[in-house]
C-alpha cells in the first residue's frame, strides 16, 4: 500500500511539472463584441505557462482571415492589476509570414520578461492593423507570471 501511494505521489508530481512546461491555451475576448473584425482569433497559446520571469515565453495567436494581408502592425498593451504598464508595437510580417493568405494563420511572438517582473495576473490587449492602418482585430486575454526566476537573478 505504501509503495502504491508513493508511486501515485511521484506520478502526480511529474504531471504537475509537465503541465507547467507545456503550452496553455487561453480564451480571448474581442474588444468590441459587436464588431465584425476582418481577422477572427481562435485562441492564444502561451508556452510555458505560467510564464517564468527571466525565461523565454512565446505567445501564439491562431487566427483566420477572409482576405489577404500584405503587411501591417500589432500593438500590444499590458496591464497589471488594472494599471497600464507597457505598450509595444511590432511589424506584423516579423511575427508571421507575409503576405498572409486567405484562411488560417498563426502570429507568434517570443520574448524574455525581465527577472524583476512582478509575479501575478496580467491583462493583455492586442490590436492588429493592416498596411492602411485599418483595424483588423482587437482582442484581450489574461495571463500569469509565476514566481520562478532565472538563476542570474538570485
Amino acid at each position: 500500500m505504501e509503495a502504491i501511494l508513493s508511486r501515485l505521489i511521484i506520478a502526480l508530481s511529474l504531471s504537475l511539472c509537465l503541465s507547467y512546461a507545456l503550452a496553455y491555451t487561453r480564451d480571448v475576448e474581442y474588444c468590441d463584441k459587436n464588431a465584425n473584425y476582418d481577422v477572427k482569433v481562435k485562441g492564444v497559446e502561451i508556452s510555458p505557462y505560467p510564464i517564468a520571469r527571466g525565461q523565454p515565453a512565446t505567445f501564439s495567436i491562431s487566427a483566420t482571415t477572409g482576405q489577404a494581408i500584405s503587411g501591417g502592425k500589432m500593438v500590444i498593451d499590458v496591464s497589471y492589476f488594472g494599471w497600464h504598464i507597457h505598450t509595444e508595437t511590432h511589424d506584423l510580417c516579423t511575427e508571421t509570414s507575409c503576405p498572409v493568405t486567405v484562411g488560417d494563420f498563426v502570429v507568434a511572438h517570443s520574448q524574455v520578461l525581465p527577472g524583476f517582473t512582478p509575479p501575478g495576473s496580467y491583462d493583455l490587449k492586442m490590436k492588429m492593423y493592416d498596411g492602411n492602418k485599418h483595424e483588423l482585430t482587437c482582442i484581450g486575454f489574461d495571463f500569469s507570471i509565476g514566481f520562478v526566476s532565472s538563476v542570474a537573478d538570485i
